[in-house]
């Protein structure tokens, strides 16, 4: 299908989403790739991912860039040719990107109950605020783990741990925002987050203060 979803957070950010419902026969016509990605391309061994990595490249075309504006640096960060930020993420039959002058990360996530099973893996301080019992403690889960896979790829520093150095900050899910911080190595950051469901998924974004 077209472009799912456009947000405009401000005249320096937007974001785009895509429903993935193309085969990757008719993804693959529509897009450029340069050498080196169309031999990851090539390496895929999960048609989902091979149409959900033509996706994005439909994104990118979208927004007026394409493949061969986008390059990955030694830690498999993705960057634009030119001053702009951008961060990218899929999941399942969606996949967005955010395209910022400031330092963004962002996540989709599907909502799912098998989260409950691995949250003490990703959650420490954030128990002092989750319902266990609570019919928001699955999408509050994902929000939590999408807002520190969003991080994640902000700051993309080997050895930063989920539970141990991103804390997430109280929050409703009908305020759609939140902050997170994180301590890492001498260093610490603070982020401002924002979150919203699409359909049975979590997008989350965060901007680096």
């Amino acid at each position: 299908m077209p472009l799912y979803k456009t947000i405009h957070i401000n005249s320096r950010t937007q974001i785009l989403v895509w429903k993935v419902t193309e085969s990757y026969g008719e993804l693959l016509e529509q897009v450029v790739l340069n050498d080196s990605n169309r031999l990851r391309l090539d390496g895929m061994k999960s048609e989902m991912h091979q149409r959900a990595f033509l996706s994005v490249r439909k994104l990118l075309q979208e927004a007026g860039h394409t493949d061969l504006d986008l390059y990955y640096d030694e830690f498999g960060k993705p960057h634009l040719h030119g001053e702009k930020h951008i961060s990218i993420t899929h999941s399942h039959e969606f996949s967005a990107i955010i395209i910022s002058d400031e330092t963004v990360g962002i996540d989709i996530e599907l909502q799912r109950d098998k989260i409950t099973r691995i949250a003490d893996k990703f959650c420490d301080s954030e128990f002092q605020f989750l319902d266990l019992d609570s019919d928001e403690y699955i999408k509050k889960l994902t929000v939590i783990w999408g807002v520190k896979e969003a991080i994640f790829k902000i700051r993309n520093e080997k050895g930063i741990s989920f539970k141990n150095h991103i804390r997430v900050c109280d929050f409703d899910l009908e305020s759609e925002q939140t902050t997170a911080e994180l301590h890492f190595d001498n260093l610490v950051k603070d982020f401002k987050i924002h979150f919203e469901e699409i359909e049975e998924f979590t997008l989350v974004y965060a901007f680096e203060n």
